[in-house]
């Protein structure tokens, strides 16, 4: 789990911090695992930030997994909560 995960993040946490994501791929009901950036996961939230990086929170079921910024050039970073 990435660290700053560990903040107990929620579904509804998140929405009322950053709003609805952009993009939302699979699902919290999905039984498909994935893995990206070292964090595994069933559902993505990616929200497009002005500066042409990405915010993607990585969800397994409804435990927080993770909550990286991606930059533009593909490199993705915790982010502090």
């Amino acid at each position: 789990m990435i660290a700053s995960a560990a903040n107990g993040l929620t579904h509804s946490g998140a929405r009322e911090r950053w709003g609805l994501p952009d993009v939302v791929e699979g699902s919290v009901n999905d039984p498909r695992e994935r893995t990206e950036h070292g964090v595994s996961f069933n559902e993505k939230w990616v929200y497009y930030r002005s500066d042409g990086s990405q915010r993607l929170v990585y969800w397994y079921r409804y435990d927080c997994r993770g909550v990286l910024l991606e930059s533009s050039n593909g490199r993705a970073t915790p982010e502090r909560l």
